[in-house]
C-alpha cells in the first residue's frame, strides 16, 4: 500500500508539473519539473555520439579577442560539455553558449570552467597562507568573493578547493592546500565548499567546486611532481581521504582526479577510489573530471598500452569527464560498441554532467549578462576581504627582545630597508594568480613609506637579487647597515618557484640572499627579516642572524600593506602554521602528528636537531596570553555519551588580539598505532587587553576518539585518552567499548 501511494503521488506530482509546461516544450526544458526528471528526459533523447561529446572538455580564449572569437567559436564542436575558459568577460562565453543552445541539435548549454585557486581579478594570498588565519568563516568570505567575480565573467566552475595533504616543503604545490593537518584541511576543505557554492547554485554569484586532487598527490615521492605515491590503505583512510569526504559531504558539485599512481594503480583510473569509496560509500552524485591530460598519462605512467586502452581504464574506474586530452572524444563510442564500455556506464556519467549543468541553472538561464568590469571585478568590498586575509594570514615566527613592532616609541628610528622583494611586487601574487595584475598589486615600498611616515626615517637600498650570484651591491648595503637604527630584510621566493610543476630540490632560501643577510648582520644592528614564499622554508642558517622573522606569504593585491601594518603595530599578527618548518631540507619530510617510534630517546640525526625550526601551530602576537587550567566535564565517557573540555584564556598583555585554541587528543594505545597528537577542533577568538574567555571542545567518542582501518571502518576502544591543549594535558578513559584486543568488528 505504502509503495502504491508513493507511485500515485509521484505521478500525480508530474503530472502537475507536467501541465505547466507550455505546448510543445520537451520535459527537459521545463523549469518547473524536477531536476532528475529533467536530465532522465534529456538522456533518453541523446545519442551515443552526443553523450560522448558531454564528457569531454576542451578550451576556449587566452588569445582570443574581437576579431577571431567567431573563428575560435566555430572550431569547437557544438555539443561539446565544458570548455576551459581563459578570459575575463562574458563575451567569448556567450558567443560559445549561443552555438552550444542554437545549432546543436538538443541545445545542451556548456559548461565553464576555470582555475580560480584564490582569487579571480581580486587576488587573495595562496591557500596555505589562508590556513594560517585559522578562520574558517574568512576564508569562506574569500572563496565568496572569487565566486562572485567568475561567475559574473562568464565562469560557471573552480577547479578549487586543492585539499591535498602536504607535508614535502619541495613539492610545489604545496602553495595550494592547506598544510599538513588532515582534520584542519577538512575544515577548510568544507568552508571554501560553501564559499564558491553558497546555498543556491543558480545564484549569479556562485559557482560549482571541485575537490581535488582525488587523492594523494600531495604524498608526492621526494618532492617530485606527477610521480608514484605508496600509500598504504590505512594511511589513505587516516590521513589523505578525510578532507574529501568532508568537502563532499559540504555539497562539492564535482572531484579532479590525480595525476598520481597510488601504490601501483594511477589515480585517474583508480576503481576502489573513484567509485567504490567517492560514489558508492559516500553517496557522491555529481560528476568526476580528469585532470588535464591525465587519461592520457596513464600511459605514460605504464598503466595502458595506448590512449584507447586509457580511456577505457579511467571510464570504468569512475572518471565522467576527459579534460583536453580528446582521449573519450576520439576513444569511447568505438569501446562501447566493442562492449569494453557498457551503455549503463555511459548513461551514469552523463546523468551527472547533466546534473550539475541543471543545478547550475544553464538550461535556464545560459548566458552571462555582459556587465562592466567595475561593477563585478575588484569591488572594495572584495579587497577588503582579501586585505583582512592577508593580515590574519602573517606568522610573526621570531621576536627578540620585542623588537616588533617598529617606531611605537616616537624615536623616529632610522630603518635601512633591502632586499629583492623591493619593486618586485608582482612576485607577491603567488602562482595560481588568475586574472590578477602586477599593476593592481599595493607596493611593498609605497605600503612602508605610507605606515611609518612621520614616524620613521626609511632608507632603501638594492641588496641583492632573487637569485644568482651578483653581489655589487653588498658594500651599499652594509653602509646602509651600518647608519641605520634597524635593517629590514624583504626577502623570499619568486611567484613561479611554487606551484604546479614547480618542484625545488632545496627549501632554503638562494645563497645570494643567506650571504646578504649575513653581510648586514656585521653591522652589529637589529635584523627584522621579512619572507614572501611559497612553500615552509629551511631557515636554520640565518635565523640565528635575525631578532624578528616575520612570514607573509604571498598575499595577493593587498601586498605591502597587510605586512607594513604588522611592522608598525598597526596590525597585531595572529596566524599560526598550518605547516612545520624545518631546519634544512634534509628533515623533510616532518610534521606533527607523526607515529611514535621505537628506541624513542635514540634514532635522531646526528648533526642537527631533530625537532623543527618551527612547528605546526607556532606563531606569536604582540599581546600575551595565560591558559588556565584544562577541565573535563567527567573523566570517563562511553561510546555514545558527551564530555565537554574547557579552558580559560586571558590576554595578558597590553594590546587586544586574537588567539588560535588548538585542540588535540592522543590515545596512548591501539591496536593500530596512532600519531602522538591529533587535532581535533580550533577556534579563533579576539580577546580585548585584560579579558579573558572560555574556550570550549564537546567532545563525541565515534567522532573525535575513534580510529580507522584500512579499509575505512572506525573503532573506538576502551582505555585511556588525553586532551591536549597548549602543551596542557587532562586524562579520561572511554569504557563499555572493546578492548584494544578484541577483533576489528565491521
Amino acid at each position: 500500500m505504502k509503495k502504491l501511494l508513493l507511485s500515485a503521488c509521484f505521478l500525480w506530482g508530474s503530472c502537475l508539473a507536467a501541465q505547466t509546461a507550455a505546448p510543445g516544450i520537451p520535459p527537459y526544458q521545463n523549469a518547473a519539473l524536477p531536476v532528475e526528471q529533467r536530465v532522465d528526459d534529456l538522456l533518453d533523447r541523446m545519442t551515443l555520439e552526443e553523450k560522448v561529446l558531454q564528457l569531454s572538455q576542451q578550451t576556449l580564449g587566452l588569445n582570443d579577442n574581437e576579431n577571431n572569437v567567431n573563428e575560435a567559436v566555430g572550431s569547437i564542436p557544438a555539443g561539446i560539455g565544458s570548455l576551459i575558459y581563459y578570459e575575463e568577460d562574458p563575451a567569448a562565453r556567450n558567443a560559445m553558449q549561443r552555438r552550444a543552445m542554437e545549432n546543436s541539435r538538443l541545445g545542451i548549454p556548456v559548461l565553464f570552467g576555470y582555475d580560480v585557486i584564490h582569487g579571480f581579478r581580486t587576488i587573495s594570498p595562496i591557500p596555505l597562507a589562508q590556513a594560517c588565519t585559522w578562520n574558517t568563516a574568512l576564508v569562506e568570505q574569500g572563496c565568496a568573493v572569487s565566486a562572485a567575480e567568475a561567475r559574473r565573467s562568464g565562469v560557471d566552475w573552480t577547479f578549487s578547493p586543492m585539499i591535498d595533504v602536504a607535508r614535502d616543503g619541495r613539492w610545489g604545490r604545496i602553495s595550494e592546500g592547506y598544510g599538513e593537518d588532515p582534520y584542519a584541511t577538512a575544515a577548510f576543505a568544507a568552508a571554501a565548499v560553501r564559499g564558491y557554492q553558497g546555498n543556491d547554485l543558480t545564484a549569479p554569484d556562485r559557482v560549482a567546486a571541485c575537490l581535488k586532487h582525488f587523492v594523494g598527490y600531495g604524498a608526492s615521492e621526494a618532492g617530485r611532481d606527477y610521480v608514484y605515491t605508496e600509500i598504504s590503505r590505512q594511511t589513505l583512510w587516516d590521513t589523505y581521504l578525510p578532507p574529501y569526504e568532508a568537502g563532499v559531504r559540504a555539497g562539492a558539485q564535482t572531484v579532479m582526479s590525480s595525476f598520481n599512481d597510488i601504490s601501483g594503480t594511477p589515480g585517474s583510473c583508480n576503481a576502489y577510489t573513484l567509485t567504490e569509496v567517492l560514489k558508492e560509500r559516500w553517496g557522491f552524485d555529481g560528476f568526476v573530471v580528469s585532470d588535464w591530460d591525465a587519461v592520457a598519462q596513464i600511459v605514460a605512467q605504464g598503466g595502458a598500452a595506448d590512449r584507447k586502452e586509457a580511456a577505457r581504464r579511467a571510464f570504468n574506474a569512475g572518471v565522467d569527464m576527459d579534460m583536453t586530452d580528446r582521449c573519450y572524444e576520439h576513444h569511447l563510442a568505438r569501446l562501447v560498441r566493442e562492449g569494453k564500455v557498457s551503455m549503463d556506464r555511459v548513461n551514469d556519467a552523463v546523468r551527472r554532467v547533466l546534473r550539475v549543468k541543471f543545478r547550475l541553472g544553464l538550461f535556464d538561464r545560459p548566458y552571462t549578462d555582459n556587465t562592466p568590469q567595475a561593477e563585478r571585478l575588484l569591488l572594495p568590498e572584495s579587497r577588503a576581504v582579501a586585505e583582512r586575509l592577508a593580515e590574519e594570514a602573517i606568522v610573526l615566527l621570531k621576536n627578540e627582545h620585542g623588537l616588533l613592532p617598529l617606531a611605537t616609541d616616537g624615536s623616529r628610528p632610522d630603518i635601512a630597508v633591502m632586499g629583492p622583494l623591493l619593486g618586485a611586487d608582482g612576485e607577491l601574487l603567488g602562482n595560481w594568480s588568475a586574472h590578477g595584475r602586477t599593476s593592481e598589486v599595493y607596493p611593498l615600498r609605497k605600503a612602508l613609506e605610507e605606515e611609518f611616515a612621520g614616524k620613521a626615517e626609511l632608507h632603501f637600498v638594492e641588496g641583492c637579487p632573487f637569485d644568482g650570484q651578483d653581489r655589487s651591491a653588498f658594500m651599499a648595503a652594509r653602509k646602509a647597515a651600518k647608519r641605520a637604527d634597524v635593517v629590514l630584510l624583504l626577502m623570499g621566493e619568486r611567484r613561479k618557484w611554487s606551484g604546479e610543476n614547480c618542484v625545488r630540490a632545496a627549501v632554503e632560501l638562494p645563497a645570494i640572499q643567506e650571504a646578504l643577510i649575513a653581510e648586514v648582520k656585521k653591522a652589529g644592528k637589529p635584523v627584522v627579516l621579512v619572507l614572501a614564499n611559497g612553500r615552509p622554508l629551511g631557515l636554520e642558517r640565518v635565523e640565528p642572524f635575525c631578532d624578528a622573522i616575520v612570514e607573509m606569504w604571498q598575499p595577493g593585491l593587498p601586498g605591502g600593506r597587510p605586512v607594513a601594518g604588522v611592522l608598525s603595530g598597526r596590525v597585531n599578527p595572529s596566524g599560526k602554521l598550518s605547516v612545520t618548518f624545518p631546519r634544512s631540507t634534509g628533515q623533510i619530510p616532518i610534521y606533527y602528528n607523526r607515529r611514535k617510534s621505537a628506541r624513542p630517546t635514540l634514532g635522531k640525526y646526528q648533526d642537527i636537531p631533530s625537532t623543527p625550526l618551527y612547528g605546526f601551530g607556532h606563531g606569536l602576537s604582540y599581546t600575551t596570553f595565560a591558559y588556565g587550567d584544562l577541565r573535563l566535564s567527567a573523566d570517563s565517557i562511553g561510546p555514545e555519551g558527551k564530555l565537554t573540555a574547557e579552558i580559560t584564556v586571558t590576554n595578558t598583555g597590553k594590546r587586544d588580539g586574537a588567539e588560535v585554541v588548538q585542540w588535540f587528543v592522543s590515545d596512548p594505545f591501539c591496536r593500530i598505532t596512532r600519531p602522538e597528537r591529533e587535532l581535533k577542533h580550533f577556534e579563533k577568538q579576539m580577546l580585548r587587553a585584560g579579558e579573558s574567555r572560555t574556550f570550549s571542545f564537546e567532545i563525541s567518542p565515534m567522532r573525535d576518539l575513534s580510529f580507522v582501518d584500512d579499509d575505512g571502518h572506525r573503532f573506538l576502544e576502551n582505555g585511556e585518552f588525553f586532551v591536549i591543549v597548549n602543551g596542557k594535558k587532562a586524562r579520561f578513559v572511554v569504557s563499555d567499548g572493546p578492548s584494544p584486543f578484541e577483533p576489528l568488528s565491521h
